[in-house]
């Protein structure tokens, strides 16, 4: 099945400050992972696979960077086409394009405020929308025939995680028959232990009905964004918005512990996403790469007369003879110099970052309490 009569929207446009040295130079959505590609890799692998149609970037920060990167990666798939919003043919005039910058917005509903022209266009029933800092590997298409079999006005994919790290996340309280009573972003007192996976395919109409009701409030009348406006107000006045249940891995990339723990997640057997089915857009990539190996996942061979536990090497790292490296990630361009050791950190090319608290992940269920 493909997702005939729906177009898709892939929210990029964060400046990524809880990631720290690691955005310094490039966007969020850019950013290495898994030995392998970029954030933004797989939302749109996502999408490619599932058959979209469409997919609109909605991006702000450094997008002629990113545009960049989804043409040189991206754009030759003739199932999916990959649409720029205003700078459509600005950014398809050459590598060499620099995009002006797009105008302020608040938040992610002001960016689907801003995109109107191209995400409601004539020929789409639905919309899909997505994150560009989101690590899965999903099919939207059962996702899509859920929420048209319902008559749904949205359909939310929700994920089940230990309750104590919900405060988190989104919030999903929902009926026993799946219907979305409530919606709760970052809860104080946690009441469900269901939480929003941020992806999500509204009926146009009814978004673009609740998007000018939002609108009418100014400015100062709401917070401009999907997760603590938009949707609740759907919930508030009726609109059905049903859940949908993503049992397989799915992680949230907003902090540098989550960065480091999560990929290091990616290690536990059996691996949460197999390495043919991670994206290949690092420079780099040898024949055989990415691949999982001896407790690591590899991006490039390890050199002899090291010591590698428990790790993620990005291609283009280097490791001196003598070095080691536990639980660690090693990113492009980064060196361990021989007779060092790096442990539970981040090897970026301008240094070492050792994030707190030690390596742990809400999805783990053996975690201490």
């Amino acid at each position: 099945m493909t997702l005939d009569g729906v177009r898709g929207g892939l929210l990029a446009g964060g400046l990524g400050e809880r990631m720290g040295p690691l955005t310094a130079t490039v966007c969020k959505p850019l950013v290495p992972y898994a030995a392998s590609c970029r954030l933004v890799d797989f939302s749109v692998a996502n999408a490619i696979r599932s058959g979209l149609p469409e997919l609109v970037l909605l991006s702000q920060h450094r997008e002629s960077d990113l545009v960049r990167h989804l043409i040189a990666h991206w754009d030759e798939h003739p199932g999916t086409r990959l649409h720029f919003g205003p700078h459509d043919a600005l950014a398809r005039s050459g590598p060499g394009a620099i995009l002006p910058a797009r105008p302020a917005e608040r938040g992610t509903a002001d960016a689907l405020l801003a995109n109107a022209e191209y995400l409601f266009a004539p020929g789409a029933r639905d919309l899909l929308i997505q994150h560009a800092d989101h690590v899965y590997v999903f099919d939207y298409a059962p996702m899509l025939a859920a929420h048209r079999a319902a008559d749904a006005d949205c359909t939310i994919g929700v994920q089940r995680i230990e309750r104590r790290w919900v405060h988190l996340f989104g919030m999903v309280e929902t009926d026993p028959d799946g219907r979305v009573r409530a919606l709760v972003e970052k809860p104080v007192r946690p009441t469900s232990d269901l939480v929003f996976t941020a992806f999500c395919v509204f009926r146009i109409a009814a978004l673009r009905e609740v998007l000018a009701v939002l609108a009418a409030r100014g400015e100062a009348g709401w917070q401009h964004d999907i997760s603590r406006d938009v949707l609740p107000a759907m919930i508030a006045r009726g609109d059905r918005v049903t859940a949908y249940r993503v049992a397989d891995h799915w992680a949230d990339i907003g902090t540098v512990e989550r960065y480091r723990d999560e990929q290091l997640r990616l290690l536990d057997p059996p691996h949460p996403i197999p390495a043919d089915l991670l994206p290949r857009t690092l420079a780099g990539l040898g024949e055989g790469f990415p691949r999982y190996a001896d407790g690591s996942l590899l991006g490039t061979g390890i050199p002899p007369g090291t010591r590698v536990e428990g790790s993620v090497l990005h291609p283009g790292c280097h490791l001196e003879p003598g070095a080691t490296v536990l639980r660690s990630v090693v990113l492009p361009g980064a060196t361990v110099a021989a007779g060092n050791t790096v442990r539970d950190a981040i090897v970026t090319p301008s240094g070492i970052l050792t994030p707190t608290p030690p390596v742990r992940t809400p999805h783990d269920p053996a975690l201490p309490p």
